[in-house]
This record gives structure tokens, C-alpha cells and sequence, in this order.
């Protein structure tokens, strides 16, 4: 082998060494974590009868009082203990399905920062990160659901009621 050759193979041995050493860098550098767990679903289905009486009772139906418009509750204590409301941010029903949606399994209601749906609507327009941070959704998820939504009201031809909010 001529040294030539020798010195060729040699230099392409360190690029190649080169590579190799910046891809384990890349490799064994932290990746960037995600900075709230990600939602959580239970379904109904997947629970045994006995979970199920369990929890039937520990937590019996009681019938107390709890708003029924926004007019009961716009003036109540924040955050909101009213976690079965439709328009609480806690967690979320599937009607169908019976499935529960934990969408801060993480934090307990009081450590919420935003609770209650109505109240995000009230403050008027936020963007997509605002979005996202309150229901716990990325930017990218919040904008597909946007997508969606206004595509149905296509569908319904209701869109002219919606157009004046869209200027």
C-alpha cells in the first residue's frame, strides 16, 4: 500500500471518527423534557365492576348545590371547586363513551392557574400558546382543532354568524 493511499484512509478515518464523536454527543445530550405530563384517559370500559362499585362508594352521588348558568357562578370563588361543570378545565367526559379525561394529572384543581372555560372567554381573544398552555395542548394541537372547528361551521353554513370575530 503507498503511502499516499495510507494517508488518504487515514484522513477518512478521523472524519469518520469525527462524525462518530458528534453523534454520540447529539445522543447522550439531555433531551428537552416536556414541562407538564401529558393528559390521561380512563375508560370506563377498561374499569372492573368492583373498581366500579368502589367507587360508587367512596364517592356517592350527592345532590348539592352547584351553579347552572354563568350568571350563578361569574362572581364565585376561583379557582372553581366545580369540577363536574362542562366548562371546567380539570378534566373532561366523553359523553359516548363514558371515558374521563384528566387534562392535569399533575397538579390538583387548586394548583390550577386557569379552571373555568367561561372565564378564559370573558378576557376576550388569546393566541394558540395561550391556548395550548391552558389546556394543556401543544400549539400545533390547538391550531388543528381550530382547523376542524371551522371546517364543521362550513359545514353548517353558519360561518356568517361567525365572521365578524374572524376580522
Amino acid at each position: 500500500m503507498s503511502t499516499e493511499h495510507a494517508k488518504k484512509l487515514e484522513a477518512q478515518g478521523e472524519r469518520l471518527g469525527d462524525l462518530i464523536r458528534e453523534d454520540d454527543a447529539e445522543r447522550q445530550a439531555p433531551k428537552k423534557k416536556r414541562s407538564r405530563a401529558r393528559a390521561r384517559t380512563i375508560s370506563i370500559r377498561r374499569l372492573s365492576k368492583a373498581e366500579l362499585r368502589r367507587g360508587a362508594l367512596l364517592y356517592p352521588e350527592t345532590d348539592y348545590w352547584k351553579p347552572r348558568s354563568r350568571a350563578e357562578c361569574v362572581n364565585l370563588d376561583r379557582p372553581c371547586p366545580y369540577v363536574s361543570c362542562k366548562y371546567h378545565l380539570y378534566i373532561d367526559v366523553n359523553p359516548t363513551k363514558g371515558a374521563i379525561k384528566m387534562n392535569f394529572p399533575d397538579l390538583e384543581v387548586w394548583e390550577m392557574a386557569e379552571t373555568c372555560a367561561l372565564d378564559v372567554a370573558d378576557r376576550g381573544g388569546i393566541t394558540l400558546e395561550e391556548v395550548g398552555e391552558i389546556m394543556n395542548l401543544t400549539r400545533e394541537r390547538v391550531r388543528q382543532v381550530e382547523t376542524t372547528g371551522i371546517a364543521k361551521l362550513k359545514e353548517a353554513d353558519e360561518l356568517d354568524l361567525l365572521e365578524q370575530y374572524f376580522d
